[in-house]
């Protein structure tokens, strides 16, 4: 079974809204940088609230939000500039339908 996979993938929000595996506040970090590393995709900054983490992420040259919000487990990309980014949010929803 795979450990990464697509949950929703709203294009038209510049969303892709991922499965993971279960993690919590202090576990996101570990399982956020397995995805990226997966996905060859670099952070930037990183920033995070009482329930949210904020990363900023480039994949290929395209800057995007991935967001973990751990009460929920919910993990997902949010593009910055949804018309300039629907290439690359295009190839990680095919990615991640096929899951890895």
């Amino acid at each position: 079974m795979a450990d990464f996979g697509l949950r929703e993938y709203l294009a038209d929000e510049g969303k892709l809204l991922i499965v993971t595996p279960a993690f919590d506040f202090d576990s996101f970090d570990a399982l956020a940088t397995l995805l990226l590393r997966q996905l060859s995709v670099t952070v930037v900054e990183k920033q995070w609230d009482a329930d949210l983490h904020t990363w900023l992420v480039d994949f290929e040259g395209c800057r995007m939000l991935l967001k973990g919000e751990h009460y929920s487990e919910s993990m997902w990309f949010e593009a910055l500039d949804i018309a300039a980014s629907r290439e690359e949010f295009d190839f990680l929803a095919t990615v991640f339908r096929r899951g890895f």
